[in-house]
């Protein structure tokens, strides 16, 4: 598994799909949203964390199709699906790399994207922690969606309609969670929702994604 992960991380890396890109399509979100909604700040940091999440959601989602597309074009998805490392785990494998690629620096720069936003004060650690959270189920959900259009051409657009009602109830969650902190309310109810989705997505999804390789690997 470990040298599974290390694979993973270095080709993300080298192709160029991996943190930077992510980060660099995070960042102009981030940018764009005051010249759209105007710089008053008062607007700004009501919308903020809102915008912070929706923009590391987008983010994650531009990556997903590489979690199993390149490994199935070349015949690894093959020969990983009859090594001894159960198939479960090659999906749990390659979600952990997507999210060390692409989660985790979304959330270290989230909070510096913050102070482009006028986040107030008290709402940068809530941001960090409910990404810090949240993010995991993302990368999950969409390597259950990848696993779920492996096998079809073109099939990032399909992809991204399927996944993206499945990432709402975490945006929700999460977004909810960065604005109570923000204005100093309690945060508890959101924060234990979003960390039971991801707990549930982490438990149940590699499963499912497992499963659905299987067929299209027939």
């Amino acid at each position: 598994m470990r040298a599974l992960l290390w694979r993973d991380l270095r080709l993300a890396v080298r192709a160029g799909g991996g943190f930077g890109l992510g980060l660099a399509f995070f960042l102009i979100v981030t940018v764009l949203v005051p010249f759209a909604v105007g710089p008053q700040t008062g607007r700004l940091a009501s919308i903020a964390p809102g915008i912070l999440w929706l923009g590391a959601l987008l983010a994650c989602l531009l990556s997903l199709d590489r979690i199993f597309a390149l490994d199935f074009e070349d015949g690894s998805l093959d020969l990983l699906a009859t090594a001894p490392l159960p198939l479960e785990g090659v999906v749990a494998v390659k979600a952990l790399a997507h999210w060390f690629t692409t989660g985790l620096p979304l959330v270290a720069a989230a909070p510096a994207l913050g102070v482009l936003l006028s986040l107030p004060g008290p709402g940068f650690f809530w941001l960090f922690l409910s990404l810090l959270i949240g993010t995991p189920a993302l990368s999950v959900i969409g390597a259950f969606g990848a696993a779920l259009t492996v096998g079809l051409k073109r099939g990032g657009l399909l992809m991204s309609l399927l996944v993206l009602p499945l990432y709402v109830p975490t945006l929700i969650f999460g977004a909810e969670a960065a604005r109570r902190g923000a204005e100093g309310l309690a945060v508890e109810t959101p924060l234990m929702l979003l960390g039971g989705i991801s707990a549930g997505a982490l438990a149940l999804l590699p499963f499912a994604s497992a499963a659905v390789l299987r067929v299209s690997l027939r």
